[in-house]
């Protein structure tokens, strides 16, 4: 019983893991996000001019 009021209030550890996986998502995200919309881009045009 003692262990669940030591652990109380602790923000459980999945969660920690969540918010830093979509910040990290977020931050790859902003930077290759132009790098891969000129990717689609070229790829799309490619295959229309077939």
């Amino acid at each position: 019983m003692d262990k669940l009021k030591s652990d109380r209030g602790d923000v459980p550890g999945w969660v920690l893991i969540t918010l830093m996986t979509a910040g990290l998502v977020v931050l790859i995200w902003a930077f290759a996000g132009p790098a891969l919309e000129g990717v689609f881009e070229q790829a799309m045009s490619r295959v229309v001019s077939f």
